[in-house]
């Protein structure tokens, strides 16, 4: 029986605001490939400031000279923010999920700044159970000790707990903890695998 449903932050909760941050630096006179590089795929991004290794301060002024922005870090990270807005029908899935008694949880590869900025904007985290959150716990998506971790938090047994993910490695190391775990398409799509494992919303 399932009774931890996990949800993704990035293009579920908030769909447009990775893409919508990409687009404003574009507009800043930044080439989208060279945004990508830093924002997404750099090692400093993945490698040191998603596991807690760097400070938002000493990853937003390095980022900022990649871009060639004359911006303080400050101000890049809070057109990041703005960045950001909730699809609310997700808040309200969330909302039904823990009013029948589910435990909802994150699963995350994240950095301090856009956590904190996101919480203080919108008051997420309040929406979850059980945080696992990567520069927290020292570990990323899609490495298996992440999932471990999840499994950790939650104090059930790995099959209780339901997680999606649109990234196949991640799929396979969390199916490989023991986690019910589907590979993500849609959010619609993920309602209806929900279903098909007996959650009731």
């Amino acid at each position: 029986m399932i009774k931890v449903i996990t949800f993704d932050l990035d293009g579920v909760y908030f769909p447009n605001g990775k893409k919508n941050f990409i687009n404003t630096l574009v507009k800043l006179g930044v080439e989208e490939s060279r945004v990508k590089d830093v924002f997404a795929n750099s090692p400093q991004m993945n490698m040191e400031y998603k596991l807690g290794k760097v400070t938002d301060e000493q990853f937003w002024s390095w980022a900022a000279k990649e871009w060639n922005l004359n911006m303080t870090w400050q101000k890049l990270v809070k057109v990041l923010i703005d960045s950001y807005d909730v699809d609310t029908k997700i808040v309200e899935v969330i909302n039904k999920a823990r009013a029948k008694g589910y435990m909802t949880a994150i699963c995350t590869s994240n950095f301090p700044a856009r956590i904190k900025g996101l919480q203080n904007k919108f008051g997420f985290l309040d929406n979850f159970d059980i945080k696992v959150i990567s520069y927290e716990v020292g570990y990323n998506k899609p490495y298996v000790e992440i999932f471990k971790k999840l499994i950790e938090y939650s104090k059930v047994k790995p099959e209780e707990i339901v997680f999606a993910d649109d990234n196949l490695e991640s799929v396979t190391n969390s199916q490989a903890c023991g986690i019910t775990t589907f590979q993500y398409e849609t959010f619609d799509k993920y309602l209806e695998q929900l279903v098909s494992v007996g959650v009731k919303l």
